[in-house]
């Protein structure tokens, strides 16, 4: 599993938008995030680059965990 800290979320909502933007453009992904550690975990066969374009897209930021 891979790991990226997740700049900006503040509840779980944004947690959940998080994920959907993940699955959506990495259905492989299958993201989970820890809002209270602040981390979305992902699949290792996931492309870490469009994982970190579809968390800034959803409107957060990255940085590595």
């Amino acid at each position: 599993m891979q790991t990226l800290t997740v700049t900006g979320m503040t509840c779980g909502g944004c947690a959940k938008s998080v994920e959907k933007a993940v699955t959506k453009a990495a259905p492989d992904a299958s993201p989970s995030v820890d809002l209270a550690s602040a981390t979305l975990t992902f699949a290792d066969t996931a492309d870490r680059k469009t994982v970190i374009q579809a968390v800034e897209k959803a409107g957060f930021g990255v940085a590595a965990a």
